[in-house]
């Protein structure tokens, strides 16, 4: 057993940290019917856009949906902190396996705002991938004694990135677009090789909490580059989510996250990365 796995301890206790979670999936239920409603129209506006080139959202709009995003974001941060309050019990929706290899789609077939929309769908089936490898490593006992509340939380977040790839995919499947249901990045093997490697829950979370940190601050930039006003709330929506997956493994971890107006930029995914 290594000297890691032996000095590893759960930063909070398991009660405040199941509470944690319940409040993390109540906020992510919460989410679901604009996530749905963005997504529904999303393809074919930008199928539609592609024929009208040159047409942008107004200024006006993008501010109005970036100031609901930081408010939201604010909100279930500090929803994450209180570690108070009551929430439904996670659905663990079923989610697909992502693979390391990449899409059978050609490449270029993801352009303009589909581009950012393929990266979006590959980073959550990167973390449902994680997530899951997660609770492999800690079934074959690679892990040590994995606290029950630390399990949930793994297959709480795992079901909530299952949904937002959904519902990205749906929207490539509206643009006549193939569905991406593996991990076509250029990182994916790294963060494999990482992840095959650690021999404790402490581990596993500082690796989580890095793709975490890198989906939420993707959506972030995402919000204020791409075009379709539909793609721009769908990230809007699903970036607050993703600061409250991270909030919480900084507790796990054993570090006070200290609440951010605005989430940074400098740990963004960029759609270099796609291998599609």
């Amino acid at each position: 057993m290594s000297a890691e796995r032996d000095s590893w301890e759960l930063g909070i206790t398991e009660n405040r940290l199941a509470r944690m979670t319940r409040d993390m999936d109540e906020a992510h239920r919460a989410t679901l019917p604009a996530l749905h409603a963005g997504t529904t129209d999303l393809g074919a506006g930008i199928r539609g856009r592609a024929a009208a080139a040159g047409v942008a959202p107004r200024d006006a709009g993008r501010r109005t949906v970036l100031l609901g995003a930081g408010g939201a974001a604010a909100a279930f941060a500090l929803a994450a902190c209180s570690g108070g309050g009551t929430g439904k019990k996670s659905a663990g929706a079923a989610t697909e396996a992502p693979a390391a290899a990449s899409s059978a789609a050609g490449s270029g077939t993801y352009t303009g705002d589909l581009k950012v929309v393929a990266l979006a769908v590959a980073l959550e089936n990167q973390a449902v991938g994680a997530y899951r490898a997660t609770l492999a490593a800690a079934k074959a006992g690679k892990l040590g004694t994995v606290p029950p509340a630390v399990a949930t939380f793994v297959t709480t977040a795992m079901a909530q990135h299952a949904d937002h790839a959904k519902a990205w995919n749906a929207a490539l499947r509206q643009a006549g677009k193939p569905a991406i249901t593996n991990v076509p990045l250029s990182n994916q093997a790294d963060v494999t090789a990482a992840l095959g490697k650690a021999t404790s829950v402490g581990a596993v979370a500082k690796l989580a909490l890095q793709l975490e940190d890198q989906a939420a601050q993707t959506y972030l930039v995402a919000v204020s580059t791409v075009t379709s006003k539909a793609a721009i709330e769908t990230a809007a929506t699903i970036a607050p989510v993703e600061a409250m997956h991270a909030s919480i493994l900084h507790f796990v971890l054993g570090q006070y996250p200290v609440p951010d107006s605005f989430l940074p930029t400098d740990k963004a995914a960029s759609p270099a990365l796609l291998t599609v």
